[in-house]
C-alpha cells in the first residue's frame, strides 16, 4: 500500500496516515493539490488529505477538489493537534515565525500576545516551516513536536493553539467503496440549481422523516454566480442502508445535482 500525503516529514497528515495504515509506504507531496492528484495519475493507492479543523471550520481547497473531480472518500482519521514553537536558537533570536496557514491562524492569540512586530509567513506545511527553521536561529516554527525531532530543534513552547481542544480530521480518498459497518458516514454534494423558497427546506426534509442524522451540512460557492451554492452534507450512515438509499432516490429528482463523494466508516 503507498499513500499519499502533504509533506515534508514530521506533518501532522504524515500522523493521520501512520494512524491508518502504519505499515504503509508513505509519498509526500508538497500540497493538497498534488496529493490529490497524485491519486488521479495512479502513483499512489489512496491519498490521505485534511477536510476540516475543529477550530478553523472547512479546509475549502479539499472541499473544492471534491468538487471538481471524480473522487471517492474511503475513510477518515482524527488527529489531536497539539502545535509547538521550535526553533534552532532562543526566543530572542526569532525575527520570523513560519507556519502552514492553518497553523498560523489557530495560534493566533499566542502570536500577537508573544511576537508583536514579528515578520508573519505562510508556507506550504507545518513540517516544510520546521524543515526551513533548523537552516536559521532566526526563523521559529509553529509545528508538532514530532517535526522538532525530524529536524533537530528545540521546542521553546508547546500547545500553543488559542484553544487546547484543537482536532483535525483528515480524509481517505480512494477507489472503492469500503464494506458496510455498524458505524458509517456517507458523504454528498447537492446543488440546488434553482433556489426557491423553501427548497433547501424540502431537501432536509427527506433525511428528517427517515430519521436520519445529518453530521454536518456546509455551503460552498458553486463558481457559476455570486450567491449561488452548493451544499456538502455528511450523513450518519451508509449508502446500502435502505433509509438513506431512498432518500437519496427522493432528492435526486428535486435537485440539479447530487454527487455520492462516498460511504465509509466512521472515525472512531
Amino acid at each position: 500500500m503507498i499513500i499519499g500525503t502533504l509533506g515534508p516529514e514530521g506533518s501532522y497528515s504524515e500522523k493521520a496516515a501512520r494512524q491508518w495504515d502504519d505499515k504503509a509506504d508513505l509519498k509526500f507531496y508538497d500540497d493538497i493539490f498534488d496529493t490529490v492528484d497524485a491519486l488521479m495519475r495512479k502513483e499512489v493507492d489512496c491519498s490521505i488529505v485534511p477536510i476540516e479543523n475543529s477550530l478553523e471550520g472547512s479546509i475549502t481547497l479539499t472541499l473544492d477538489l471534491l468538487m471538481e473531480h471524480q473522487l471517492k472518500i474511503t475513510g477518515e482519521i482524527i488527529v489531536r493537534i497539539k502545535h509547538c514553537l521550535l526553533s534552532k536558537g532562543k526566543i530572542e533570536d526569532i525575527k520570523v515565525i513560519m507556519s502552514h496557514p492553518q497553523g498560523l491562524s489557530q495560534c493566533r492569540k499566542f502570536i500577537k500576545n508573544n511576537f508583536k512586530g514579528i515578520e508573519i509567513r505562510s508556507d506550504l506545511s507545518t513540517s516544510h516551516a520546521a524543515k526551513l527553521a533548523s537552516e536559521s536561529k532566526e526563523i521559529a516554527a509553529i509545528a508538532s513536536g514530532e517535526s522538532a525531532r525530524m529536524y533537530g530543534l528545540k521546542i521553546l513552547d508547546e500547545n500553543i493553539q488559542d484553544v487546547k481542544e484543537n482536532f483535525t480530521r483528515f480524509i481517505v480518498i480512494g477507489k472503492t467503496t469500503p464494506a458496510l459497518t455498524s458505524n458509517d458516514k456517507t458523504s454528498i454534494i447537492v446543488y440546488l440549481e434553482k433556489n426557491r423558497p423553501g427548497a433547501l427546506y424540502e431537501i432536509l426534509g427527506e433525511f428528517a422523516s427517515r430519521n436520519i442524522d445529518l453530521t454536518k451540512i456546509e455551503s460552498r460557492p458553486s463558481k457559476k454566480a455570486l450567491g449561488d451554492y452548493v451544499f456538502y452534507i455528511d450523513i450518519k450512515g451508509h449508502i446500502e442502508d435502505k433509509p438513506i438509499k431512498e432518500t437519496l432516490s427522493k432528492i435526486k429528482s428535486k435537485v440539479g445535482m447530487l454527487k455520492i463523494l462516498g460511504s465509509y466508516p466512521a472515525a472512531k
